[in-house]
């Protein structure tokens, strides 16, 4: 690793300006906090969090959905443990849990697959939030409660894909971003083939890089010996578990049950074809069409600055409610509530 820290610092130094490389992935956050890669790496590189939070992107409007279905007589919603604590318009899912909403933490969909096997006499829904990583599992349950002709349950979607996203950030003139560290997990679905553009039309470098230091800190060297021979291409660091062309299979699956749809990222708006909604086909299993929730009109948080956090606009320090009016005990935000948020690990790590 000390080879690769050398030859980062005296690239780093010979480019002449300083960098800014953002880190997609939630998960790759928390790991260079935790292995202190902020502090070995050149002064002249800035890593920057991305939208990569499954939990920080899912807007306050599928929250009160999600709660607005559960408070149906007779509806089990189920989700991951980060969503209870997410901030709705005016509650969150643990709030309404505790005011009778029946909602469950469950570790998967198949769990809430069995849970509807076991209470056949209610509806079972699954909100199922997160990116290319964990929309195959969707699809795949939707699959099994096919073959079994479980009719009790379905899925409120929230699904979100990167791809778009980084479209986003590099149309956007606020962000200024010289290269991308890309998920290792969403890429072994969805594989490099998808992110050619953003070297192609954008001319930025980009590397997919696995969650380890070492793998962390060749992605970053990767990038920055792109950048130091004036040359923009999409990389593969994580070659261990991503092939070019991705998971035919998983691919596949979510072509199968899924198509693209508009969604609306928090904090940082609509964003075309960013989405996953279920085929018209599968509208049995489809809980937004069974249970049709009233539209929230519910807005961000006053001060909260989690959605420019999320475009690299801002770091979490410079928003005015961090470490005083929003902490992981009081969260006001996502970023702040979520273990893959920026402003937690921030918070967490003692980087303020």
């Amino acid at each position: 690793m000390k080879i690769m820290l050398d030859e980062l610092h005296l690239l780093a130094r010979g480019i002449g300006r300083d960098l800014k490389l953002m880190e997609v992935c939630g998960t790759h956050t928390v790991e260079i906090f935790r292995h202190g890669i902020r502090d070995v790496i050149p002064k002249e590189i800035t890593l920057l969090s991305g939208p990569g939070c499954p939990v920080c992107v899912t807007s306050v409007h599928d929250v009160d959905a999600a709660i607005a279905i559960a408070r149906n007589p007779g509806v089990i919603v189920a989700t991951f443990g980060d969503m209870m604590r997410v901030p709705g318009g005016t509650e969150s899912m643990l709030e309404a849990r505790s005011t009778g909403a029946d909602i469950r933490v469950l570790y998967s969909p198949m769990d809430a697959l069995q849970l509807a096997q076991l209470e056949k006499d209610r509806e079972v829904v699954f909100f199922a939030t997160g990116f290319e990583t964990t929309s195959p599992l969707i699809a795949g349950t939707i699959a099994h409660a096919e073959q079994m002709g479980t009719r009790n349950f379905s899925v409120f979607v929230s699904h979100k894909l990167v791809p778009p996203a980084l479209r986003a950030l590099l149309d956007s003139p606020d962000v200024q971003v010289d290269g991308f560290i890309l998920p290792g997990h969403v890429s072994t679905i969805i594989g490099r083939k998808p992110y050619d553009f953003v070297a192609r039309e954008y001319r930025k470098p980009s590397v997919i890089t696995g969650f380890e230091a070492r793998e962390i800190i060749e992605g970053i060297l990767m990038i920055v010996r792109q950048i130091a021979q004036k040359r923009a291409s999409v990389e593969i660091q994580y070659r261990t578990a991503v092939r070019d062309e991705g998971n035919p299979r998983a691919v596949a699956l979510l072509e199968k049950y899924f198509e693209p749809a508009d969604a609306y990222w928090r904090g940082i708006g609509v964003l075309p074809k960013s989405g996953l909604k279920l085929r018209d086909e599968y509208a049995s299993f489809d809980a937004n069409r069974k249970f049709n929730p009233p539209a929230s009109t519910a807005t961000e948080p006053e001060l909260c600055s989690c959605g420019d956090i999320l475009r690299g606009v801002k770091i979490p320090t410079e928003c005015p409610l961090f470490g005083t009016g929003c902490t992981p005990d009081a969260p006001v935000g996502p970023c702040m509530v979520s273990t893959e948020g920026s402003c937690a690990a921030y918070y967490k790590y003692g980087k303020y």
